[in-house]
């Protein structure tokens, strides 16, 4: 067998390895990331399973709205009735949907969002944000909420791992379908 050869086989040899062994310590993590994002193609088509469908409001003047904080009073005493009277009211967003003449409310510590009619208050949706806690799994920020950590530190990690690890699948997968080509063709080459 030529020097050239061997090499090529050693480096297959080596891929084959690094494949496997990411894919052995890497598998369930591989899964839940295929699962979370399979998911989160479907959330808008999934029947309101996955994520709400955001309602239709009376009107989309924003003139004609109630004010931003009598909304907000709305959905806290929604929520506090509702849900539970010692629940979090901490906001992560208020997302404002003028063209639905819609106001949805997010909150930080749970998944739970309720929509309002911007100009009546009527509350529209009371639900879980189920898309919202698929997305921290996907991309590993669950593991901060979690563990409660401020920084994100953990997501970055995660994030970190999982995408090299990935670059890595793909390169050495690539390797592991070309290189045997790649021999075959040297070896009927003189």
């Amino acid at each position: 067998m030529s020097e050239k050869r061997k090499q090529q086989a050693k480096l297959l040899r080596n891929f084959r390895s690094i494949h496997r062994t990411l894919g052995a310590l890497l598998f369930v993590f591989f899964f839940v990331v295929s699962i979370t994002a399979l998911l989160l193609g479907w959330k808008k088509n999934s029947g309101n399973l996955i994520l709400p469908s955001t309602k239709m409001g009376t009107t989309t003047t924003i003139n004609n709205w109630m004010p931003m904080e009598q909304l907000q009073d709305i959905a806290f005493n929604v929520l506090k009735d509702s849900v539970s009277s010692s629940i979090n009211l901490d906001l992560d967003r208020i997302d404002s949907r003028p063209s639905k003449g819609v106001v949805k409310f997010v909150f930080k510590e749970h998944y739970w969002g309720v929509q309002l009619d911007g100009a009546t208050g009527k509350v529209l949706s009371l639900s879980p944000r189920r898309a919202d806690v698929i997305e921290n799994i996907h991309d590993g920020s669950i593991l901060d909420v979690v563990f409660k950590t401020n920084s994100n530190i953990l997501k970055l990690i995660y994030s970190s791992v999982m995408s090299i690890s990935l670059l890595l699948f793909t390169v050495t997968g690539f390797w592991l379908w070309y290189g045997p080509k790649r021999m075959r063709k040297s070896k009927r080459t003189p």
